[in-house]
């Protein structure tokens, strides 16, 4: 069985840089507070590791 993340967007996408948002964007974050559940795989630990100070991440 697969692992999963759950990754919430903890702090605002405003002012941010435009990769991080757009980062954000393709994990399914749009708004502070939404959550996706995501595989964890290296290219999904490469995105968080970019925004790392936005979100807030848990295994399930």
């Amino acid at each position: 069985m697969e692992k999963k993340l759950k990754i919430e967007l903890v702090k605002s996408l405003n002012g941010r840089h435009d990769k991080h948002i757009a980062t954000a964007a393709s994990l399914g974050l749009h708004k502070i507070g939404q959550s996706t559940v995501q595989p964890d795989n290296p290219q999904t630990r490469g995105k968080i590791a970019q925004i790392g100070y936005l979100v807030k991440v848990t295994e399930e």
